[in-house]
């Protein structure tokens, strides 16, 4: 961003070489803006207006766009006099008969007229696409310019309105849909890649396979969240035979287990709208409705941030051991008493974690106190256990080279986990949450160090 402001660049006719919009352009801009709210047009007129706008956005080039932003910023704040004026009135009529208003006058003045103008965008039927696509490309800019912040906040207040799930879509997709629709399938597949049509057609075009997302009237081809599900008689422990083209499939009315294998969210606009919770609750009434004999609820998912967290905390780990493991461990790594370097090295080694090794089981029980015991701000480390343990599932099994692939290796040496939807257990898990307790079930507590 240049270090003029953009009060300041309005006021001079020349730019600077590290400026985008010369300041004719800037102001020419700024006044397309402001025509869009002008409070004498009606909300269509504001809305063609708004329009035109996101047309000239569309064609400036990324740094011009930048300015595009910092207008919207700096120029259709609230009024901070008002804002002010209306927060003394509020706080002096607490407990008096003008309570009641003076809350309705401050919040009228919360209103800022950016809200406004982004309300306007949302007019056209494109512009919905135009803000969701306007806030992906200003979030990899926040952290570099604190000024843009408000503009995204009032972006995702929107959004977690506009997106509630209320008005959302359920749609099944399988192999009949549109083209144009598996083609997005297959490009925002975030969890285990599709590898081609084939590939796609197996998870779509079998009984025992489902995909379903979440779509939105303004955005009626565009799944905003898909789900992938097997069905299968038991809990999985791999993703390689949910994935195998040339597995038989499993006649759907004999499934007792729905293993939800991959969840993705397409539109990195839309970060911080939550509606996967959402998402997995829809899809499990729809298949107790169209499959009775479904009773087990789980996910087979990764580990993403298992393996960094590890490489930070494989000296405490080591250091918890008790004298017969610590010196088998380093006999077996070459180093007594290990050392972090030298048994982070060895497990890349895959003989040395063979099913009696005790590297093996030193790294499933790191895997257990990643996922049950290291929080955040009192929330599970890794992202996709914050999801799932967030909607009331419960740490099942870890699954041993459950993902052998190199992205699997990369991120947890391989190593998957069950999630298991227990659905009379749901809020209480929530509530064990909340106060910073991880529901694992016996198995993975077996794994905890105890002292």
């Amino acid at each position: 961003m240049s270090g003029r402001t953009t009060h300041e660049r309005l006021l001079v006719t020349l730019r600077k070489a590290d400026e985008a919009l010369p300041p004719r352009t800037l102001r020419k801009v700024l006044a397309a803006l402001q025509a869009v709210i002008d409070p004498r047009v009606s909300e269509v007129e504001g809305g063609r207006r708004a329009h035109a706008v996101a047309l000239a956005y569309a064609a400036a080039a990324p740094e011009e766009r930048r300015d595009y932003w910092s207008l919207m910023s700096d120029h259709f704040a609230a009024d901070a006099a008002k804002l002010k004026a209306a927060r003394d009135h509020h706080e002096a009529a607490v407990g008096t008969p003008d309570e009641g208003q003076a809350e309705m006058k401050l919040r009228n003045a919360l209103v800022s007229p950016r809200m406004r103008l982004l309300q306007r965008f949302a007019v056209e039927p494109e512009g919905m696409r135009f803000l969701v696509d306007l806030r992906a490309e200003l979030l990899p800019c926040l952290k570099a310019d604190k000024r843009l912040l408000a503009l995204d906040a009032e972006l995702e207040h929107l959004f977690s309105t506009w997106f509630d799930v209320a008005f959302l879509e359920l749609r099944r997709i399988d192999w009949d849909s549109p083209a144009s629709l598996i083609e997005k399938l297959i490009r925002y597949e975030a969890v285990h890649d599709i590898k081609g049509w084939a590939d796609v057609k197996n998870r779509l075009d079998h009984g025992d396979r489902r995909c379903y997302g979440f779509f939105h009237p303004r955005l009626p081809n565009e799944p905003l969240i898909f789900v992938e599900v097997a069905l299968v008689d038991r809990i999985s422990d791999g993703i390689m035979p949910l994935l195998d083209e040339a597995a038989l499939p499993m006649p759907a009315a004999k499934a007792t287990t729905a293993i939800f294998y991959s969840i993705s969210n397409t539109q990195a606009g839309l970060r911080g709208v939550s509606f996967g919770d959402s998402l997995i609750k829809r899809v499990v009434e729809q298949l107790q409705t169209e499959l009775p004999r479904l009773k087990t609820f789980a996910t087979l998912s990764p580990i993403p941030g298992f393996r960094s967290w590890l490489a930070k905390n494989a000296g405490p780990m080591l250091a918890r051991l008790d004298d017969k493991r610590a010196t088998e461990i380093g006999r077996l790594v070459g180093s007594l008493p290990p050392t972090a370097e030298r048994v982070l090295s060895a497990l890349d080694d895959a003989t040395l974690r063979s099913a009696r090794s005790p590297l093996r089981q030193w790294l499933l029980q790191g895997a257990a106190e990643y996922l049950g015991r290291a929080l955040v701000d009192g929330k599970p480390a890794d992202p996709v256990a914050r999801f799932h343990l967030g909607n009331g599932a419960r740490i099942e099994r870890l699954n041993w080279a459950g993902d052998p692939s190199p992205k699997g290796l990369k991120q947890s040496y391989g190593l998957m986990v069950n999630y298991l939807y227990d659905l009379k257990r749901l809020d209480k898990h929530r509530g064990w949450l909340a106060t910073g307790r991880v529901a694992v079930s016996g198995d993975i507590d077996s794994l905890f160090f105890k002292n």
